[in-house]
């Protein structure tokens, strides 16, 4: 049984992701949407809110499941038996930082592979900072994000202002 990770901060999950996570569903037994607390970041929505906005977002998709992790990735993958990780890739700066995660990815644990997936165009310029900036500002986001989670934001930028 094949079993891969899609780790992210997904604060929140975009119509992008969302590509990524049905493309890997196709090549994969078990996809684990690896939901992570970025230190670096600030998040809006809370580890357990944006567990709730990815379900809602995948809810047709049956070899699908969405989990909190903390620590390194790669014992993550270890715990959950998963032989790869699927990153998305929009621009070139992503190869860069993303190529130099999985070479230390593949020193930590030489047993997991990185398989990189380029955005399909019609995404490549969404990413979940420009939802933010855009829901703030009050521009329409409605094709950014699921239509399943598009209130959800809506409501949670609202009372962010």
């Amino acid at each position: 049984m094949s079993i891969a990770i899609y780790p992210g901060s997904f604060d929140p999950v975009t119509c992008g992701h969302l590509d990524i996570i049905r493309r890997s569903c196709k090549l994969f037994d078990t996809v684990i949407i690896a939901v992570l607390n970025n230190s670096a970041k600030n998040p809006l929505f809370s580890v357990d809110e944006r567990i709730e906005l990815i379900k809602k977002s995948i809810t047709d998709l049956t070899n699908c499941k969405v989990m909190y992790f903390d620590g390194l990735l790669v014992d993550f993958a270890k715990q959950q038996s998963a032989t790869a990780v699927i990153k998305g890739l929009r621009t070139i700066s992503d190869f860069e930082y993303e190529y130099q995660m999985a070479q230390l990815n593949k020193k930590l644990n030489a047993n997991i592979e990185t398989l990189f997936m380029v955005t399909n165009a019609n995404y490549s310029y969404i990413s979940s900072s420009v939802v933010k900036e855009i829901a703030s500002l009050g521009g329409d986001f409605s094709d950014l994000v699921p239509k399943e989670i598009y209130e959800d934001v809506r409501q949670k930028i609202e009372k962010g202002r």
